[in-house]
């Protein structure tokens, strides 16, 4: 169990993987109900939630600096903290690559992955809700184990969407495009799991 003065730190890797959860469910709402012409606008919104994760993770940088006794490595704990910004960073670069690219229609592979993302982040969300209790959690490794498995489902969407697109698409433009999506999908994935490895070290080291 957490004590007191470290509930701050606990605390902020929730809000933290909560904003990943929502920039990948506002994505994945916005692919699956896909209109070109609103994307610019969507943008903004999306921003605003990377803008606030950004907020969290230099508010937790601040408290590593400034705390006497931290409970787990202050080193560790920065590096997960990066990671959990990283996931909200990369949710954001796809949406970026879909206005930047110009696509103007989501193919179907495309929200097979963007699923992965949201499953993947509700798995870290319920993950950090555990990591207060990583001496004696109980199911803490289950997360990390469910998170591994949406890694590997992903990793597979993008080998099959890669080799579908070179080989169905005629436009080169739509080809690179394309690659630059599913390439970014494919990072939030490496993301999670990142986030998910460095808990169950965390956790390891200080057992």
């Amino acid at each position: 169990m957490a004590k007191k003065n470290d509930t701050f730190f606990f605390d902020n890797y929730r809000a933290c993987a909560d904003r990943s959860c929502k920039a990948a469910e506002f994505l994945a709402n916005i692919m699956s109900s896909f209109n070109p012409g609103e994307i610019r606008g969507k943008l903004d919104e999306m921003h605003a939630i990377e803008q606030s994760a950004d907020e969290l993770r230099h508010q937790m940088s601040d408290a590593l600096v400034k705390a006497f006794i931290t409970p787990m490595e202050r080193e560790d704990m920065e590096v997960l903290s990066n990671q959990l910004d990283a996931v909200t960073d990369h949710v954001e670069g796809v949406l970026h690559r879909l206005y930047f690219d110009n696509i103007l229609e989501i193919r179907p592979d495309a929200l097979q992955m963007v699923d992965t993302v949201v499953r993947g982040c509700k798995e870290m969300r319920a993950l950090m809700d555990e990591l207060p209790q990583f001496k004696k959690s109980k199911t803490l490794q289950q997360r990390v184990i469910a998170i591994n498995s949406i890694e590997e489902e992903a990793d597979d969407l993008y080998v099959h969407a890669m080799r579908e697109l070179h080989t169905t698409c005629s436009d080169p433009l739509q080809v690179i495009a394309w690659r630059d999506v599913y390439t970014f999908l494919e990072l939030c994935a490496d993301s999670l799991e990142h986030v998910a490895e460095t808990a169950a070290t965390i956790a390891m080291k200080n057992s």
